[in-house]
């Protein structure tokens, strides 16, 4: 299996994650099972089932963090030149049609986040912006139709 790459602070920020769901949450959902447990009849206590609903919940979210983590891999800048579009990379681009200006830091797929303003490479805008460097235009395709970038900034 090909390790996915993510950056320093996407991996930190998982493990920190982890962390809460293991020491802070995990102890909450089992004390509130124990509670539930002492109201009597398990199988016509609200409080227990979802109790446990929660516990299921908590234990799926724990395994998927842990297997991120395995299976990825840091990746800090890899172009610290900053003349070419890289992992790790902050690019500025200028959408042709609006003229508006929108800044996008390019990650991994488990750390994208739109509206964080962290795009994956994996995806279509920033599978297209690999290599590239300043003042070049790209063409995505998009739902929405093509849209047309050029390239501002590379830091």
């Amino acid at each position: 299996m090909a390790r996915s790459p993510i950056t320093r602070n996407g991996y930190n920020q998982l493990h920190k994650e982890l962390e809460n769901l293991k020491k802070v949450v995990r102890p909450q959902v089992i004390k509130a099972i124990e509670e539930a447990r002492a109201h009597g009849d398990l199988n016509e206590n609200a409080e227990y089932v979802a109790a446990k609903e929660r516990q299921s919940f908590v234990e799926k979210k724990i395994r998927e963090i842990e297997q991120k983590l395995a299976n990825s891999e840091i990746m800090d800048h890899i172009n610290p030149s900053c003349e070419k579009v890289g992992f790790a990379s902050f690019v500025t681009l200028e959408n042709l049609e609006s003229g508006s200006e929108v800044t996008y830091q390019i990650v991994g797929p488990d750390e994208s986040d739109i509206s964080s303003g962290k795009i994956s490479i994996t995806s279509p805008l920033g599978n297209s912006l690999i290599g590239k460097g300043v003042n070049e235009e790209i063409e995505v395709k998009t739902p929405g139709g093509i849209k047309k970038y050029s390239i501002l900034k590379i830091s």
